[in-house]
């Protein structure tokens, strides 16, 4: 018998977003180690908000709304208030009941500004980490590194020579022609975010308005450790991994893997008078490698050159599934933010799957 195509729904449901979500849904695992996390960041909280004037948005359920973002793959923040009001999955993760309204996109995006004052995004990743040290998942011994670049939210037309005036109102709105005409970063600036620099990785690749981020993993589970993000320059990688080696806990005779273009004597001296073994991967091409026979002839740092490769996991998700691949921020410190959350949501997918294998 055919059903009613009923087009007026039922005027009461008795039932919570809490039991509409299944109980092997995977967002379960991810929403108790997010509980966890903001509970040790309870105390950064109290010291960032004010105990008297009007109620702000929560600060756990604006972290929470954040992490599904990223998860989610939302690209505005307007979407995300969509899927808040629609998907009932978004409201059980984030705190919402059925029929709480969800925030208005202005809103929203002033009370998240505010996390970069108290640091936050560090924080939530640290607690993150926490959870990873205290499953015993967390090497304190071998560590990979590498950088990534993040195109900035900055059109290449918005480049332009730092004396140059702006034109009369209404004009061609920076649609000048560039071509033929030589742009550096110490002669011109974006003029929609001044702190994006012109720059390419390597040969054969354009150069564009980007960012550069760094990340240091370690090599037992694979786990983003530490990361950074830096203006785009020709030094700032091997700068940013020593910064990272300082920061990360470690042994004493820990190592450090990397690809060729961390070869370079300053560099491995620098890790060398950390107590760090450079296992950096040799760069022969015209030029003699900085690494020698004593650290190659080891098994450890063939181990190292092939587990080093494991950190293209976290930039493939990060471009493919995070905010990496181009970002929607302005700003080094807003660009930084999103940088740092997408470390903190990689290592919590990361996590889900690591601690289900674990016996019991």
């Amino acid at each position: 018998m055919r059903g009613d195509d009923r087009r007026q729904g039922s005027m009461w449901s008795y039932l919570s977003p809490e039991a509409r979500v299944p109980k092997d849904h995977p967002l379960r695992p991810i929403r108790a180690m997010v509980d966890q996390a903001l509970a040790d960041l309870d105390p950064l909280f109290r010291r960032l908000y004010s105990t008297i004037g009007r109620p702000s948005i929560a600060p756990e359920m604006l972290l929470r709304a954040i992490v599904l973002q990223i998860l989610y793959s939302i690209r505005s923040e307007r979407l995300l208030m969509e899927h808040l009001d629609a998907d009932l999955r978004f409201r059980w993760f984030v705190g919402l009941n059925a029929a709480d309204p969800v925030w208005d996109v202005t809103v929203f995006t002033k009370n998240r500004d505010r996390l970069l004052r108290g640091d936050v995004a560090a924080a939530f990743f640290a607690a993150v980490l926490a959870q990873a040290r205290a499953a015993q998942l967390l090497s304190d011994e071998h560590f990979s590194v590498d950088g990534t670049l993040i195109e900035a939210w900055a059109g290449q037309k918005s480049f332009r020579p730092k004396d140059e005036r702006p034109g009369p109102p209404g004009g061609a709105g920076g649609a000048g022609d560039f071509k033929g005409k030589r742009r550096a970063n110490d002669t011109h600036e974006s003029t929609t975010d001044s702190e994006a620099r012109l720059y390419r990785k390597s040969n054969g690749q354009e150069a564009r308005l980007c960012y550069l981020g760094h990340v240091v993993i370690e090599n037992r589970s694979g786990l983003a450790v530490g990361g950074t993000l830096t203006g785009a320059t020709g030094t700032a990688e091997r700068e940013a991994a020593l910064a990272l080696a300082d920061a990360v806990p470690r042994t004493r005779r820990a190592s450090l893997g990397a690809d060729r273009a961390y070869d370079t004597r300053d560099f491995v001296a620098a890790l060398r008078a950390r107590g760090i073994t450079p296992h950096v991967a040799q760069h022969t091409t015209k030029r003699r490698s900085a690494i020698d026979g004593r650290t190659t002839r080891h098994v450890g740092y063939a181990m190292s050159i092939h587990a080093r490769r494991f950190i293209e996991r976290v930039f493939g998700w990060g471009k493919t599934v995070g905010p990496w691949r181009k970002t929607h921020f302005r700003g080094r410190a807003r660009v930084g933010m999103a940088f740092l959350f997408g470390l903190a949501v990689y290592d919590l997918v990361r996590l889900r799957t690591l601690l289900a294998e674990q016996p019991g």
